[in-house]
């Protein structure tokens, strides 16, 4: 996220300095943008070549042409957006999870897993969707589920079916059924959305006529917390995703913003100026405590965000004249730099293993998505665009979600961690920023 506007040398007000407010998002608050249809649908396009691509070939699940979802489709595109598999095509094949497909018929099709299945509508308007997966290699049939779902679920059921075969596959988890946060700007109209992982099915969780900025996912899966200026002042929320529930965490004198949850989902780091420019608290996160401040510093520091173990928490600061990423312990101490390579380093977002942090990084005027390995310290910029902002990794650290600007227009992207496979989320038009993944709910 470009947040010229929180640092002083950059010439811009008092005002938006002291905020965690994207570059882009500071005009918008006092500028007239395009709009964009509050419930457009998003598109998967994915681009690129990873190194080690497995070919699987999803067969259209028998029964899907009467479904209002195409569940085979949805698979297909969960997988190949993880970089992990590539697409076989299996258009026109007529097999469900009874069959006992020609496996070396696949192997000459260089598949090395086929997933089979069927949708059937009951009579009382649900849905009864199976599905198999094989392993084309080994002639293996390694297991299937079934569901009866209404409607509503049917994208739900072919995101857990992705699942399902990606942890079958790779061992690892896939994340597929989670979910994404994030805020759109349509006319004088601001928009927190709730979507499933690939962008769709999105559900409205508050709107207002005044910015909403920072979203951030509780560790549970079931809050998040965010920035509003509905009292026309920036003011820090928790709200229960499924309720709508809010309460109030911090709104003290001056600026309250930049919410991050602690590990234990007890705490949140913010950042306030309430005595003077912007610093780093900790507060409870069941509201009306009173802050502990973590450091004293002459610079601004904000952009929290708490290290796996919740030992430490990474944020921006200029102390050292230009914005760049710092590590203090969780209980407060000195300040240890982190980045070192490019002289404007911001957003910083750990990955759930712990390994890696990703981050924003001006480069000759662009702003870029970096990767950096924790443990050696290596750097690697993993995007070719020039207005990347808010990095957000997926729960099981193999991707991450981002906004940035395609093809002339916003747009939410997802990326591997060495950037070779790119999906781009994104409505037709409009303004779209700050996504925020979501863990694995518990």
């Amino acid at each position: 996220m470009t947040i010229d506007r929180i640092f002083p040398k950059f010439n811009t007000s008092s005002f938006a300095q002291t905020l965690r407010v994207p570059r882009r998002q500071a005009v918008a608050a006092i500028a007239s943008l395009s709009a964009l249809p509050a419930l457009a649908q998003f598109k998967v396009e994915i681009t690129g070549v990873g190194m080690k691509q497995r070919p699987i070939a999803i067969a259209p699940f028998k029964g899907e042409a009467q479904s209002p979802q195409k569940i085979s489709s949805i698979v297909r595109a969960d997988l190949e957006r993880s970089g992990v598999f590539i697409g076989v095509d299996a258009a026109g094949e007529q097999l469900d999870e009874s069959s006992r497909p020609d496996l070396a018929a696949w192997r000459a099709r260089t598949a090395e897993a086929l997933a089979v299945g069927s949708v059937n509508r009951l009579g009382d308007g649900r849905f009864d969707v199976r599905f198999r997966l094989w392993d084309v290699i080994k002639a293996q049939d390694l297991g299937g589920q079934s569901y009866v779902v209404t409607q509503a679920d049917l994208r739900l059921v072919a995101h857990r079916i992705s699942d399902y075969i990606y942890e079958k596959l790779t061992g690892e988890r896939g994340v597929f059924s989670t979910r994404i946060a994030y805020v759109t700007k349509n006319g004088g109209r601001y928009t927190l959305w709730v979507a499933d992982a690939d962008g769709e099915n999105s559900q409205l969780a508050f709107g207002s006529s005044e910015p909403i900025i920072s979203p951030a996912w509780s560790p549970s899966g079931t809050q998040l917390a965010y920035v509003s200026f509905e009292s026309r002042k920036p003011v820090v929320y928790v709200q229960d995703v499924s309720s709508g529930k809010r309460r109030l965490i911090a709104n003290f004198r001056g600026s309250n913003s930049a919410p991050a949850w602690s590990p234990d989902g007890n705490t949140l780091a913010v950042t306030l100026s309430r005595d003077g420019g912007s610093q780093l608290y900790t507060i409870g996160a069941s509201g009306g405590g009173e802050p502990r401040r973590l450091m004293q510093s002459s610079g601004i520091d904000t952009e929290p965000v708490y290290s796996t173990d919740g030992r430490s928490i990474y944020f921006v600061s200029d102390r050292g004249g230009a914005p760049q990423i710092y590590r203090v312990g969780a209980g407060g101490g000195s300040a240890e730099r982190v980045t070192f390579s490019g002289s404007y380093n911001i957003s910083p977002s750990i990955s759930p293993d712990g390994q890696y942090l990703a981050y924003i990084s001006r480069v000759g005027g662009a702003y870029k998505l970096h990767v950096m390995d924790l443990k050696s310290g290596s750097v690697q910029a993993i995007t070719d665009t020039s207005a990347d902002e808010s990095p957000s990794f997926a729960p099981n650290s193999k991707l991450i979600v981002y906004a940035s600007q395609h093809g002339g227009r916003d747009a939410l992207m997802t990326t591997t961690l060495d950037g070779k496979i790119k999906a781009r989320l994104a409505g037709q038009s409009g303004d779209i920023r700050e996504p925020s993944w979501a863990p694995y709910q518990k």
